[in-house]
């Protein structure tokens, strides 16, 4: 077996379009992966390691196969939502094996939000040491939870933000053990990824805090290597802006090199001329004590352009209402201001996602609009 033949195929992007099937290699991933799996989450010998990662999604592959495989580590399995059979299972796992890092999804994070602290004052959650998250950005509210109600206030536990991509295999930005926490910020470059940021012509934006795309500059052994039957779309991800890998994401940094990232390039919202991150604005309303989850999309508008709708999942104990309405479009506009606020608010129970808990806001999007909804095939079932 050489190094360089294909490990496995993982098809993705069907939040976005047609998927496409990326190829991951025998030498390089394993080396990628079991290297960030033992210095970047710090994964012991005797450590009892979690992925609650749906294994269809390359975290699964990476983090609950592969890397704790390759390490000889102790892992959990476990099928199931995190608030299934009862909404305390996640607690209580930790407590009955001894979990000491956890690899989840701010999804996650936000569901366990709706039930409350109560659930986890019930158990002892002090062998736990890493609470990581990847998937999607983590929001500041849910990370201050979590930092609370699941680490003690740090009294036991870290969290560790990290981004990545499918194509990646491993992370490339996180905030490590070591790092100061900073709430909405993913963090710094970890090691071997060269990332950056750049407008639309390639010249990196070196201003503090002024939104860009986000790029890589090289790749590295655990990148993927080509798109399975399609090598011109893979090579269009290394042209589209000459010389860097496109990541198709918006990101900032601030003047200490913390990198935060709004989100998708797609998924930025135009209102009246004023470019608004999708995730910003989502942010905004989860960060009011009476939402679990949100997501949000533009609608045309003749006169703006596009405006804003936001579709609301609440914690428990709270009821739709039109004062719940009012009361969240305010809260919007006193976070980010009036060009934020979403000109309609619809309450949902749940919110469509991928099996990796993406919230897939283009079903959203086709739905509204009556449009077509492309490939479902990531759908969370």
């Amino acid at each position: 077996m050489d190094a360089e033949d294909p490990l496995y195929i993982l098809y993705t992007s069907g939040t976005t379009g047609k998927p496409k099937g990326v190829v991951h290699v025998h030498g390089g991933y394993m080396v990628g992966t079991h290297y960030h799996f033992k210095n970047f989450w710090d994964v012991k010998d005797k450590d009892v390691f979690w992925c609650m990662s749906d294994i269809g999604w390359v975290v699964g592959h990476s983090y609950i196969v592969y890397a704790p495989l390759v390490a000889g580590a102790t892992t959990v399995f476990r099928e199931g939502a995190p608030d299934y059979p009862h909404n305390a299972i996640f607690y209580e796992i930790i407590e009955k094996y001894g979990v000491n890092v956890i690899f989840t999804a701010p999804t996650a994070v936000r569901m366990l939000m709706r039930y409350g602290e109560e659930p986890a004052k019930q158990y002892n959650l002090r062998s736990l040491r890493f609470l990581t998250c990847a998937g999607e950005p983590l929001n500041p509210e849910a990370l201050r939870w979590a930092y609370e109600h699941i680490c003690g206030s740090g009294e036991w536990a870290h969290i560790v933000d990290n981004w990545w991509q499918t194509e990646t295999g491993g992370p490339c930005l996180g905030t490590m053990a070591t790092m100061e926490t900073r709430p909405g910020r993913v963090g710094k470059p970890l090691p071997g990824a060269l990332m950056d940021i750049v407008d639309r012509e390639g010249q990196p934006i070196e201003e503090p805090d002024k939104g860009g795309l986000l790029v890589i500059r090289r790749p590295f052994p655990h990148f993927s290597r080509t798109v399975w039957g399609d090598p011109d779309r893979y090579n269009d991800t290394w042209n589209q802006v000459p010389g860097v890998y496109l990541t198709g994401d918006v990101a900032l940094r601030d003047a200490d090199g913390y990198y935060m990232v709004v989100g998708r390039a797609d998924d930025v919202l135009n209102v009246a001329g004023h470019r608004i991150g999708s995730a910003e604005v989502e942010s905004a309303l989860v960060s009011h004590p009476s939402v679990a989850e949100a997501a949000v999309i533009g609608k045309p508008d003749e006169l703006r352009g596009e405006v804003i709708k936001g579709f609301v999942t609440l914690r428990m104990g709270n009821d739709p209402s039109d004062l719940m309405i009012d009361t969240l479009r305010n809260h919007v506009r006193t976070v980010l201001g009036p060009i934020a606020v979403p000109a309609e608010i619809e309450f949902t129970p749940t919110l469509p996602k991928t099996r990796s808990g993406k919230i897939m806001r283009r079903l959203l999007k086709a739905q509204e609009l009556g449009l077509d909804p492309g490939d479902i095939t990531t759908l969370e079932e």
